[in-house]
């Protein structure tokens, strides 16, 4: 067993590293986790006459005849027969071999008469079956004894699958490496294979495995690699939330004064679910560590009320509050909505926001600064270095996987000291996108998470339907006779102009300029207006204000109005091509609906030939408004990394488990970390070091 410390860096070939390090390779011990993708038989050899298109096979014959060509273009092309063939049978099978690019040592090797062993993909040829670029196997004899699979690995160009596998092969002879670092009671329990057999089956699977259940990643030894992936997570995240455990943060309790007078001036209850929520963050806001919580809620289930509520608590106790948005559409309709509530309450709201005049913003940041704003409300530039506040107790993060983690981290660092220490403001994030069960148990396993699982009461339902674009003259129509009946409609669309296109495949969608001028000669005497990203921020808020007071009935926009628009008169929303949008986008446009007593409808148009992630997207928004249903469904289609954003950026992700797929995994792992965490023969560094080495960094955010 080697002892002395191994330079890996050295037994990468130097012209190789870059190209390597595009495939997350950087040192040889990497080639430990970079698995194959698929494998090919190559210990059989099938006979000429059973060959089919299509399949990768070894085959074995004598060279009939062998010539360069050089039309249509420059080519070597050599004709296989069987070896038992004494080439007097002009009508048995024969395979073309055809080389476009190609040396002597090919030529030499492919004369007439030369008895071959080759493997390659069979296609159907001009001339019949053929093989292009067939790779030259060993004798047969050498070759059987092989007895195993051939993996193919993820690649990139430049590096070929022959180098590939000898620096797999280089890795899995340093021993160390391979130590099974969990202890076997944790892998038993699990009827998991060892470590050293889970490397050596998925590396040199043995010729009676199955190639199935290895590509399937259904194999046990897939199954031990990735239990060892998600333990690697939630240890990751544990540390995180330990970390975070061990900062000081000022504990808040507020003297609810103000908190009960906006409780009395609302024209709503709280639901059960605010109240819980509401609670639970109150309990965390009285601890000395820091809160970091999410509050997750349908759309319309009214998280910012519960937000509101908590903010006040940390002004009543005398500090600031800073409420950021991804979007100065969204902090602005927070900023008015907190407005109204605490209208003539001893509460000063500050507007801050990258495109105020420069007066303003200077005057708004020296209110933070001399401790005057109680609830700083903006976007990006309430974590420029220019923003200080005197007395940070609380961050609300809304539509928090929006953000990355530097930025929810400089966010943070805004806290102030006390005597001795620094103190960290408490955190509460929100997200209009429910969470699924599986990703609440790994990606977000190191959050308190507060979950409003019913909507205010008194809202109708909303109607969803699916309308081909052939039949957009019948929707024009009907939202003009809605409108003449005092109703308000969005009509959304993903482009502005003519300019924007979908490049890739050279669609152009119905922008938002031209559906505006269609609409107005469509509907005349219908106030219309057009909304969308580019308007300069005091343009964009007079479109909306206008929405909201009724003075103009339907609205153009693009997505810019997907999260946060609350105009309870709007009951008509139509989505232009809305096969392109993804199901979270879909759930959350339509969410702008149905937030008054009056039933509404979502028209989705779509064009004519949709693929199958667009029919499954449309098949669910179309048969379900439950958000934690869409969410799910938008997991299986899509994976998680939309639903969580950049905000995992510094947290290990996840190369070959699947949080839905292998959600039994997930718990067993989880059971399993906990248990580790006081196992004296677990080494978690070493284990951590395998799997996520230093990427933990940025995890308190």
């Amino acid at each position: 067993m080697t002892t002395e410390p191994i330079p890996e860096q050295t037994y990468l070939p130097p012209a190789l590293r870059p190209r390597l390090a595009k495939l997350g390779i950087e040192h040889l011990r990497d080639f430990l986790l970079h698995f194959p993708l698929r494998y090919e038989d190559q210990t059989q050899v099938r006979p000429i006459a059973e060959l089919v298109a299509g399949e990768s096979v070894v085959v074995e014959g004598v060279v009939e005849h062998s010539e360069t060509q050089f039309r249509p273009r420059r080519q070597f092309v050599a004709l296989l027969r069987a070896t038992d063939d004494d080439g007097g049978n002009n009508f048995a099978p024969r395979l073309t071999l055809r080389y476009f690019n190609f040396y002597p040592n090919i030529v030499q090797a492919l004369k007439p008469g030369a008895h071959v062993r080759v493997f390659g993909e069979v296609r159907d040829g001009r001339y019949g079956l053929e093989m292009v670029h067939p790779v030259f196997k060993k004798e047969a004899a050498e070759a059987a004894g092989q007895g195993r699979l051939t993996p193919v690995y993820p690649a990139t160009a430049g590096v070929p699958q022959a180098a590939l596998r000898t620096l797999a092969g280089k890795a899995r002879k340093v021993r160390e490496w391979q130590a099974d670092l969990l202890p076997p009671a944790v892998t038993v329990a699990q009827r998991l294979p060892t470590w050293q057999v889970a490397l050596q089956v998925l590396h040199e699977p043995p010729p009676d495995a199955s190639v199935a259940a290895l590509e399937s990643r259904s194999h046990p030894a897939w199954r031990r690699v990735k239990f060892d992936e998600l333990l690697a997570q939630q240890l990751a995240l544990r540390d995180a939330k330990a970390l975070r455990a061990g900062e000081t943060a000022p504990p808040i309790v507020g003297t609810g004064l103000i908190s009960t007078l906006l409780r009395q001036r609302l024209p709503f209850r709280l639901t059960a679910p605010q109240e819980r929520a509401l609670a639970e963050a109150m309990a965390d806001l009285a601890r000395p560590a820091p809160m970091t919580r999410l509050l997750q809620g349908d759309v319309g289930s009214g998280k910012t009320i519960v937000a509101a509520l908590a903010a006040l608590a940390a002004v009543e106790a005398g500090y600031q509050v800073a409420f950021m948005a991804p979007t100065e559409l969204l902090a602005e309709q927070h900023f008015n909505k907190l407005s109204h509530w605490l209208a003539d309450l001893p509460v000063r709201i500050t507007w801050l926001t990258g495109s105020l005049p420069a007066a303003e913003l200077k005057a708004a940041q020296s209110a933070c600064t001399r401790g005057e704003t109680h609830i700083a409300i903006g976007t990006h530039a309430l974590f420029q270095k220019k923003v200080s506040f005197a007395r940070l107790g609380l961050v609300v993060v809304d539509e928090q996987h929006r953000f990355g983690v530097e930025q929810r981290l400089a966010l943070r660092s805004r806290g102030q000291r006390d005597s001795e220490r620094a103190l960290a403001p408490h955190t509460l994030m929100m997200s209009a996108t429910p969470i699924p069960r599986s990703l609440a148990m790994s990606y977000y396993a190191d959050l308190d998470v507060s979950i409003i699982d019913e909507l205010p009461g008194g809202r109708q339902p909303i109607t969803t339907r699916l309308v081909n674009e052939v039949r957009r003259a019948e929707v024009t129509r009907r939202i003009r006779e809605a409108v003449q009946q005092g109703a308000q409609a969005y009509w959304v669309c993903p482009l502005i102009d003519e300019s924007e296109r979908l490049a890739a495949q050279d669609i152009e969608l119905q922008n938002a300029t031209a559906l505006h001028a269609e609409l107005v000669a469509a509907m005349p005497g219908t106030r219309i207006a057009l909304l969308h990203g580019r308007m300069k921020a005091d343009e964009k808020a007079a479109i909306m204000a206008d929405f909201a007071a009724n003075r103009t009935q339907v609205l153009v926009a693009t997505t810019v109005i997907e999260v946060g628009v609350d105009v309870p008169n709007a009951s008509w929303m139509v989505i232009e091509h809305a096969e392109r949008f993804g199901l979270a986008q879909l759930h959350q446009l339509r969410g702008r609906v149905g937030r008054g007593s009056v039933a509404s409808t979502c028209i989705l148009l779509f064009a004519d030939k949709l693929s199958d992630t667009a029919k499954q997207r449309l098949k669910v928004i179309y048969e379900t408004t439950d958000g934690f249903t869409i969410a799910r469904e938008d997991l299986r289609i899509r994976g998680p990394g939309e639903l969580l954003g950049p905000r995992q950026s510094g947290l290990p992700s996840l190369r070959y488990a699947n949080v839905e797929e292998d959600l039994d995994l997930v718990e067993a792992a989880r059971n399993a970390a906990t248990q580790l965490e006081s196992d004296p023969t677990f080494n978690k560094a070493a284990f951590l070091d395998r799997w996520i080495k230093s990427r933990v960094e940025f995890a308190r955010a």
